[in-house]
C-alpha cells in the first residue's frame, strides 16, 4: 500500500503535465504556411474579438483583413483590422531555439487586440510555469499601439518606452515573444499605411570592372548557395542534396554582366522601373523545385522569398522573368531558373539579404509533417559599391539584452562563485583553524554559501541548475550547438562553468554540499529543526538501506538520458523527479496539488533525514557523480582511518564506509573529515599521541600533512615512515584510495609514444588478450559481433540511413558490453586523471562511471565529426 503511495505520489507531477501540455509543441496544420485560407485552420475570432469574416492571405508578408458585418443589407462588410501568423513575417528563436508560433490581432487604428499562442516548444512553460502565465504576458500588449515602443521590463516615461511585466524564469522566453510581436506587427503595419514603410537608401554601384569566372564571384560572397540536405526535413540521407540554389543580385554593373552576358544584362535593366531590382536563382541539384505548387494554383511563388531586416518579400508571377543560362565561366548546370523582381523601396541590394527557402519536413518518429524555413545571407562585396557597405545596425539578440539588462546581480553571481571555489581552495587553513567542537572557521563560510544560494541564487536569479540542462547541453552537442541557448540565461551559463570544473577538480560535493539552491534549502531545514528541539528525532538510514537506495537517483539519471534520445519532450516530463521548478520558478502555491505535496514530503523529510533528496533521488547528482570518480583531488585519509569510525559517524552523507574510504561521488564536502583529521583533541590517533606526549613530557609539534605529529627527531629510515609518521594499515585496506591500489600488465609504459600508443589501447580496447575474458569465449565472441553491429550503425548513419536515436541506441548497447567485459577482463580503473598512472581495482559504479563518461566523448567526437562532413540525419 505504502509503495503504491509513493509511486502515485512521484507520477501525479507527470501526469498533471501531460493533462496540461497545451500548446507545447503542438501540432499544426501542415498547409498553415501556404493555405490562402489561413483562418479556415487557426482560430483568427479569437484574437480579433467582434469580426465576423476574414479575408484570404494577402500582402508580402501575408496579412488577414477582419470584418464585421455590412451595417445594412447590400452594403459592404466593414473593415476593422489585421490579423497576422508570426511565423510568416519573422523566425526569431525564443529559450529553445525554435519560434513561438503566434497569432496577432490589429484593429485599424494599430492597436492590439488579441495575441495567441498557437505553439511554442518551450519546456519551462510546460513543466515550470503554466502556459497560462505567458497568456497574461501577451494581454499586457491590447490596447497598446505598433507605434509604442515596448520593452520587458520597467516603463521608462522619459524615454518614451512603455514597459510589459516578464514572467519569473522565463525572461529569454518574453524577450522573444516582444521582438515577435513588434516585429510581425510593424511589418504589417508598413504595408497597409499605419506607419512609415522602411526606406532603404538605394545601392550606387562602382563602374564596370573585368569579367569575372563563377569561382570568383563565389569567392568573393557575391553570389551564394543555400544547401538543403534530405536528413534536414526529415528524408533518408545520400548523396544527393534535397535542394541545391545559388543566387544573387543582378543590378551591379559588375556582377550582372559576369552572370548574363552584356547584352542580356542590358535588356533587363531597360525592363526595370526605377527603384525595381533584380536577383537570380537556379537550382542546381536536388528534384524539389523553389517554384512550389502556389505557383501553378494562383500565380505565387510560396516556396521562395527574400528577407531585409523585418521586411520580407515575395514573389507573384508578374515577379518573375526567365533566365535561359548563365555566361559566367564555370556556372553550375541547373534544371530550374528565374529572374525576379522586387519591386520596392524597402529593399535595396547595398545591405546584406538572404533568399529563404520554406521545406516540408516529415518527423521520422511519427510522420506528422510541418514547414521549416532555411535560408542563407548575401552580401554584395564593398568594392561593388561606392564609398564601401553601409554601416548596418544588427538588432541586439535576446540573449545579449539579458546580460546588459542585469550586468549587476551577474557581476554579484561571479563573484559569489570565485568566493566559493577561493574559500574551498583554502580548506586546509580553515579546517585547521576549527576543531570538532568550533567548526565555525568553516562553518561560518559553508552556512554564509547556504544562506546565499537560496536566498539569491535560488529565489533571486532563479539559478537552481537541472538534470534537463544537462540533457540539453547532450543533445546540443550531438545534434545542434546553438551558443545563444546556452548564453540565454547567463546565471545558469556562468554556474555550468563552475560546476564543471570543479567537478573535475574536486568532484561533484562543492557544487552540491555548498551552493545547490536545493540541496541548501534542505540542509537548513534540517540544521533549524535539530536547534528548535527536534534533534533527538533525526537519524540515518541504517547502511544497508542507504547503500540500496542511493543508486535510485542514478537509475534516475540514466533512465532519463536513454529516453531523451527518443524523446526530449518525454525527458523533460519526467525530470519533474527534480521539485526545483516548484520550489523557485513558479512557487509551491502556484502549481497543482501532486507538485505541492511532492515538494513537501522531501522538505518533510529533511526535517529528520539530512539532504534525502540529494543523497537518494537527485539525477542531476548521479550525473555529476560519474565524472567525480576521476576527480583531481580528493579528501585525505591516513592509514587509521581504517579501523577509527569517528569521521564515518560524523558523516551526514554517509560517503565513509567500514574501512575509512571515502566515496566522492557520494561525498557532500562538508568538511567535518578534514576538521577532524588534525584536530589533536577530537581524531583518536592524534589524541592518543598528544596524551602519550603529555605524559612523558614531550614537546607537541605540529600536525603534517600525513594527519600525523612531525617527529620530535627527524627520521630519515624509509622504513619507518609507515609507524609514527604516517599510520600502520596492519593488514587492512589502506583508506586513502577508494579501492586498493593495482598495477595492470597492460599499464602504459613511460615512453611519451609508447605511452600515448598504450593509452589509445586501453580506453578503446576493453579486452586484454589473455587472462579471465581468454576463458570466456563466448562472451568474446558477442562482443565482437556488438561491435561490429555498432560500427555498422555508425556506418549507416554516416550514409544517411540510420537515424541519430537509432545510433544512440546501438552505443548504449556497446557500452553496457563494455562494462561486462571489462569488469571480467581489465577490473582496473585510474585513481584522479585519466592521463594519471594511479590505477586501482574497479567497482561496477567505477566501471559505469568510465565507461559511461568515456563514450559521451567519444560517442560526440564521432557525431560532431559526421554532422561536419554533412552525414549524420537529425
Amino acid at each position: 500500500m505504502v509503495l503504491r503511495w509513493l509511486a502515485a505520489l512521484l507520477l501525479s507531477p507527470l501526469l498533471v503535465s501531460l493533462a496540461h501540455a497545451g500548446a507545447y509543441e503542438a501540432e499544426l496544420p501542415a498547409e498553415l504556411a501556404s493555405a490562402r485560407d489561413m483562418c479556415a485552420l487557426v482560430p483568427c475570432a479569437e484574437v480579433f474579438p467582434g469580426a465576423t469574416s476574414f479575408s484570404e492571405r494577402k500582402g508580402q508578408p501575408p496579412y488577414v483583413e477582419a470584418y464585421a458585418e455590412a451595417p445594412e443589407k447590400g452594403a459592404a462588410k466593414q473593415l476593422l483590422g489585421y490579423v497576422m501568423l508570426s511565423t510568416d513575417i519573422t523566425d526569431t528563436p525564443a529559450y529553445s531555439g525554435k519560434p513561438v508560433v503566434t497569432l496577432i490581432g490589429m484593429d485599424k487604428a494599430g492597436r492590439y487586440v488579441g495575441i495567441k499562442v498557437l505553439k511554442h516548444s518551450e519546456p519551462i512553460l510546460l513543466l515550470g510555469i503554466p502556459e497560462s502565465a505567458l497568456t497574461r504576458f501577451n494581454d499586457q500588449y491590447k490596447g497598446k499601439s505598433v507605434t509604442d515602443k515596448i520593452e520587458v521590463g520597467p516603463a521608462r516615461p522619459d524615454e518614451g518606452v512603455l514597459g510589459v511585466d516578464a514572467i519569473s524564469g522565463a525572461t529569454v522566453t518574453v524577450i522573444a515573444q516582444n521582438q515577435v510581436i513588434g516585429d510581425s506587427a510593424a511589418a504589417v503595419a508598413r504595408q497597409v499605411g499605419l506607419i512609415a514603410p522602411t526606406v532603404r537608401e538605394p545601392a550606387r554601384y562602382t563602374p564596370t570592372g573585368a569579367a569575372l569566372d563563377w569561382a570568383a564571384l563565389v569567392k568573393q560572397g557575391a553570389v551564394q548557395r543555400l544547401r538543403v540536405r534530405p536528413e534536414q526535413v526529415g528524408l533518408p540521407g545520400g548523396g544527393e542534396p534535397f535542394i541545391e540554389l545559388w543566387f544573387g543580385a543582378l543590378n551591379s554593373p559588375v556582377l550582372g554582366p559576369a552572370l548574363l552576358g552584356a547584352t542580356s544584362w542590358h535588356n533587363l535593366m531597360e525592363q526595370l522601373k526605377p527603384g525595381d531590382n533584380a536577383i537570380f536563382v537556379i537550382r542546381s541539384a536536388g528534384a524539389e523545385s523553389f517554384k512550389g505548387s502556389g505557383f501553378v494554383r494562383g500565380g505565387i511563388y510560396d516556396r521562395i522569398s527574400v528577407r531585409q531586416g523585418s521586411d520580407t518579400f515575395r514573389f507573384r508571377d508578374t515577379d518573375a522573368l526567365n533566365l535561359y543560362g548563365l555566361a559566367a565561366a564555370g556556372a553550375p548546370a541547373f534544371n530550374e531558373s528565374a529572374i525576379f523582381i522586387i519591386r520596392s523601396p524597402s529593399f535595396s541590394a547595398a545591405y546584406p539579404w538572404k533568399l529563404n527557402f520554406l521545406g516540408n519536413r516529415v518527423d521520422r518518429a511519427t510522420g506528422a509533417r510541418s514547414f521549416a524555413n532555411f535560408d542563407a545571407e548575401v552580401w554584395l562585396p564593398a568594392g561593388y559599391l561606392q564609398g564601401g557597405r553601409p554601416v548596418v545596425e544588427e538588432p541586439q539578440a535576446a540573449w545579449q539584452k539579458v546580460w546588459k539588462a542585469r550586468a549587476p546581480a551577474i557581476a554579484a553571481f561571479a563573484l559569489l562563485l570565485v568566493a566559493v571555489a577561493v574559500v574551498y581552495a583554502l580548506r586546509d587553513r580553515l579546517t585547521r583553524a576549527a576543531t570538532h567542537k568550533n567548526k565555525w572557521p568553516v562553518n561560518a563560510f559553508k552556512y554564509s554559501f547556504w544562506v546565499l544560494s537560496v536566498v539569491f541564487v535560488g529565489f533571486g536569479a532563479m539559478a537552481q541548475p537541472s538534470i534537463t540542462q544537462v540533457l540539453t547541453w547532450f543533445h546540443a552537442l550531438l545534434f545542434s550547438w546553438q551558443w545563444a541557448l546556452f548564453l540565454s540565461d547567463p546565471f545558469i551559463f556562468l554556474f555550468w562553468i563552475f560546476i564543471i570544473a570543479t567537478t573535475f577538480v574536486w568532484g561533484r560535493g562543492l557544487f552540491c554540499g555548498w551552493l545547490c539552491p536545493f540541496g541548501s534549502l534542505q540542509e537548513i531545514i534540517h540544521k533549524l529543526a535539530g536547534v528548535v528541539g527536534l534533534k533527538r528525532w533525526q537519524f540515518q538510514l541504517p547502511r544497508r538501506w542507504h547503500d540500496r537506495l542511493k543508486w535510485v537517483k542514478y537509475a534516475a539519471f540514466f533512465g532519463l538520458l536513454a529516453v531523451s534520445a527518443f524523446s526530449m519532450a518525454t525527458a523533460e516530463m519526467l525530470a519533474e523527479i527534480e521539485p526545483f521548478k516548484t520550489t523557485f520558478l513558479v512557487g509551491p502555491l502556484n502549481r497543482a496539488w501532486p507538485y505541492t505535496l511532492f515538494l513537501a514530503a522531501i522538505l518533510g523529510i529533511a526535517v529528520f533525514i539530512e539532504r534525502p533528496f540529494c543523497k537518494y533521488l537527485c539525477p542531476l547528482g548521479g550525473a555529476l557523480a560519474m565524472p567525480s570518480t576521476f576527480r583531481w583531488f580528493g579528501l585525505r585519509r591516513k592509514p587509521d582511518c581504517n579501523r577509527c569510525k569517528a569521521c564515518a559517524v560524523g558523516c551526514g552523507s554517509q560517503a565513509i564506509d567500514a574501512d575509512g574510504r571515502i566515496d566522492h561521488r557520494e561525498c557532500l564536502h562538508c568538511l567535518d573529515c578534514m576538521v577532524l583529521y588534525t584536530d589533536t583533541g577530537g581524531c583518536p590517533p592524534l589524541a592518543k599521541e598528544r596524551k602519550r606526549r603529555e605524559r612523558e613530557a614531550l614537546p607537541l609539534t605540529g600536525v603534517n600533512r600525513a594527519g600525523y605529529y612531525i617527529p620530535i627527531h627527524p627520521i630519515h629510515a624509509p622504513a619507518v615512515t609507515d609507524t609514527l609518521a604516517t599510520g600502520d594499515l596492519k593488514g587492512r585496506p589502506d583508506p586513502r584510495v577508494p579501492t586498493d591500489p593495482v598495477t595492470p600488465p597492460y599499464a602504459p609504459p613511460q615512453r611519451a609514444t609508447a605511452w600515448l600508443v598504450g593509452e589509445l589501447r586501453d580506453h578503446l580496447w576493453p579486452w586484454n588478450g589473455a587472462g579471465h575474458d581468454g576463458q570466456h569465449k563466448a562472451l568474446r565472441a558477442a562482443g565482437w559481433s556488438l561491435a561490429i553491429a555498432a560500427s555498422v550503425a555508425w556506418a549507416l548513419a554516416a550514409t544517411g540511413r540510420l537515424s541519430s536515436g537509432a545510433v544512440i541506441g546501438w552505443w548504449f548497447g556497446w557500452s553496457v558490453y563494455e562494462v561486462l567485459i571489462r569488469l571480467a577482463a581489465k577490473p582496473h580503473v585510474k585513481d584522479g586523471p585519466w592521463w594519471g598512472r594511479r590505477y586501482r581495482a574497479a567497482t561496477v559504479m567505477d566501471m559505469l562511471s568510465y565507461v559511461g563518461f568515456k563514450n559521451l566523448l567519444i560517442g560526440a567526437t564521432l557525431f560532431l565529426a559526421l554532422k561536419a562532413l554533412g552525414w549524420l540525419p537529425v
